[in-house]
Formats: C-alpha cells, sequence, structure tokens
C-alpha cells in the first residue's frame, strides 16, 4: 500500500523562499505540486451532476481508494490503474474543475490568493488541516 504523504518544505516561519507564493503552478516541480495539497480528501469524494441542468451535488461518500483516518490516498501513485476515472490534477486543470474546494490550495494559488493559515506549508504540521477542521476526516463515509 503506497499512501500520500506530503513533502516536508520552508513553512512560513522559515526565512527561506516559499516556493507557493513565488511560482506559478505551471512552475512548480513534481515535489513542489505534490506539496502543494492539503490532504483534505475533499476531492476524493463523489459528486453527482444533474444531467438537465449542470448542477453539480458534493457527498461525504469517499473513493474507494480513500483512508478515512488520513485523509490521504491508499494507493496514490497508481490510483489511475485502480480508479480509471481519478481525476490527475494538472496545473492547466485546475481553472477548469469547477468543484475544487474553495479552501483547495491549487485553486487559491491559480487565482493567485494565499494559502490559509493552517494549511501544512504554513504551520509546518502535516495533520494541521485534520487540525482545523478541513478535512474529510471524521465525516466521510466509505
Amino acid at each position: 500500500m503506497t499512501t500520500r504523504s506530503p513533502p516536508q518544505f520552508a513553512t512560513t516561519a522559515d526565512k527561506e523562499e516559499l516556493f507557493w507564493e513565488a511560482k506559478t503552478l505551471a512552475d512548480l516541480t513534481n515535489v513542489e505540486w505534490e506539496a502543494l495539497c492539503d490532504g483534505c480528501g475533499k476531492c476524493c469524494l463523489h459528486k453527482l451532476e444533474d444531467e438537465e441542468t449542470g448542477q453539480l451535488f458534493h457527498t461525504n461518500v469517499a473513493c474507494r481508494l480513500l483512508d478515512l483516518h488520513s485523509g490521504r490516498c491508499t494507493r496514490y501513485t497508481e490510483r489511475l490503474r485502480w480508479v480509471p476515472d481519478c481525476v490527475q490534477l494538472t496545473p492547466a486543470e485546475v481553472r477548469q474543475i469547477r468543484w475544487l474546494p474553495a479552501t483547495c490550495a491549487y485553486r487559491l494559488r491559480a487565482e493567485s490568493q494565499p494559502l490559509p493559515d493552517w494549511h501544512p506549508l504554513r504551520t509546518g504540521d502535516p495533520r494541521s488541516t485534520q487540525r482545523a477542521g478541513m478535512s474529510i476526516v471524521g465525516w466521510a463515509a466509505p
């Protein structure tokens, strides 16, 4: 099992350059791109779309690969093999995907907005998203 865990980077307490503020999404390295994810797990919840109106409905039903205790994918590196319709988010798609949560770091940075104070890159704590009550942990269903 390959569970996705965020790489550790400089936090706002560090004097180093904050890559997420200095670079565009397209300029991030793969490691930086992965670190930008706050691990909320909301993108791994099933969504329903009304075929007539196009209205989108969010559910609390998780993808079968989502670990409900950590909010991370249990087979992240091979998820597309297990769940072929899993969305592989790219810088080009961030502005196109309308269901990304308003707190999603990819969405925020695409809109030139700052990361929230609870984001793991700001706190240095990989569980800060959960501690802030911003993840699926505790309310998503299998």
